[in-house]
């Protein structure tokens, strides 16, 4: 996924999902229309934490998180945001993936997060395949 680094393409917006917006999650809905450019994981600066129906990624961590993607155009990045409780709960932040290209994502802060079980695969289908086997 090679490309510009700002986050940003021809007045659309690249965002990395790791959680309920994954295909096949619950909140996918929000991203119907958006292009999926494909699976991705963060450089290792995070940590994934369970909150229990959902995910959160919190940065200064070593674990690189998996996720997807996609490319949303304004008004769907306006419904991640009310879904995300941007700026009040999640904030959205640029990330860098692992072949070094920027996109955003929905971080929590290390403070919101604390006490919360870690995911150490940094991949939320896993841990959630293994909660429920």
């Amino acid at each position: 996924m090679k490309g510009k680094t700002s986050g940003k393409m021809n007045g659309a917006t690249r965002v990395f999902v790791y959680g309920t917006l994954l295909s096949g999650e619950p909140n996918h809905r929000v991203l119907a229309g958006a292009e999926l450019l494909g699976e991705a994981r963060t450089e290792p600066a995070f940590e994934l934490v369970s909150l229990g129906a959902f995910p959160a990624m919190i940065p200064g961590g070593s674990t690189a998180v998996v996720g997807e993607v996609y490319v949303v155009d304004r008004g769907t990045l306006a419904a991640l945001d009310h879904l995300e409780g941007h700026p009040r709960f999640y904030r959205r932040r640029r990330v860098r993936l692992e072949d070094g290209e920027e996109v955003l994502a929905y971080l929590l802060s290390r403070e919101q997060a604390h006490g919360r079980p870690k995911i150490t695969s940094g991949n939320w289908r896993h841990q959630r395949k293994e909660r429920w086997s």
